[in-house]
């Protein structure tokens, strides 16, 4: 009998030890989760700064005061703005490309005499 209360009195002991272990374990992670939690929360605070931080840099009015300030603009005059059609095209001279440009050869051949049909012709402006 004395026999099984010694084997009965180990097994507690090694059972308590187990237990203490996983309790200490569980322990160690807890502080790790809190320790996670709280470098979250520094992160997020440090981001929630950035992104004012990003806001007040890209207000309009503040890039608006600088260019004033540093950039010698001047405000647009409408007489700068002209359509397509006023463009001033440099006139054609029809003077024959040299035989080693490929462009020269493209204009020579034509859009008639496309070279492969992979080239669609673009139509000439008049």
């Amino acid at each position: 009998m004395r026999l099984i209360n010694l084997f009965a009195a180990a097994a507690l002991v090694l059972a308590a030890a187990h237990v203490y272990n996983i309790k200490f374990a569980a322990t160690v992670e807890a502080e790790k989760v809190a320790k996670l939690r709280t470098e979250i929360a520094r992160e997020r605070d440090a981001i929630a700064a950035l992104r004012a931080e990003a806001a007040q840099l890209e207000n309009p009015a503040r890039i608006q005061a600088l260019a004033e300030r540093h950039l010698p603009l001047k405000p647009l005059d409408p007489a700068q703005i002209i359509t397509v059609e006023e463009i001033p095209f440099p006139p054609h001279d029809g003077a024959t490309p040299a035989s080693d440009d490929p462009a020269g050869i493209r204009i020579r051949i034509g859009p008639g005499n496309i070279a492969t049909g992979s080239i669609v012709p673009l139509p000439r402006p008049r």
